[in-house]
């Protein structure tokens, strides 16, 4: 069966600051800006291969006390690296860049290997050596 879809190639994030979310994407994991239509709205890319939305995250404040919907909840996303060694520089970066690491570097039972960060906004996010993808990349 042919696949229906390229994968997740997209996701978007509600943020507090977006031009602060931009530059910790950009400094902190090398995305670059693809597109920045408002102070409210921006997009980015690692090499033109996914899309990273970044919203200005609406306060019920901000909407004059009107609910905004239901509250959505995300435990984490992830950025793939080739090689397992990767995760490890990885890991280095962050502490010389200031970023907290929220869980060190280890290796799971599926011989995949990651550690967990957070970015501005506190959304969780795992860099990952996952085999089936990583090997086939």
């Amino acid at each position: 069966m042919e696949p229906l879809f390229l994968g997740l190639r997209h996701v978007a994030l509600n943020v507090r600051d977006v031009r602060k979310s931009v530059e910790f994407y950009s400094k902190v994991l090398g995305m670059q800006l693809e597109w920045m239509p408002d102070e409210d709205n921006a997009y980015l890319t690692f090499a033109g291969q996914d899309n990273l939305a970044l919203h200005k995250s609406a306060s019920s404040e901000d909407s004059g006390g009107a609910s905004a919907g239901p509250v959505q909840i995300l435990h984490h996303i992830g950025f793939v690296v080739r090689l397992p060694e990767e995760v490890d520089e990885w890991a280095e970066r962050m502490k010389q860049q200031g970023v907290a690491i929220a869980q060190p570097p280890r290796t799971h039972r599926d011989g995949a290997r990651s550690f967990y960060f957070h970015d501005p906004d506190g959304v969780l996010i795992q860099l990952l050596y996952h085999p089936p993808i990583s090997n086939h990349a």
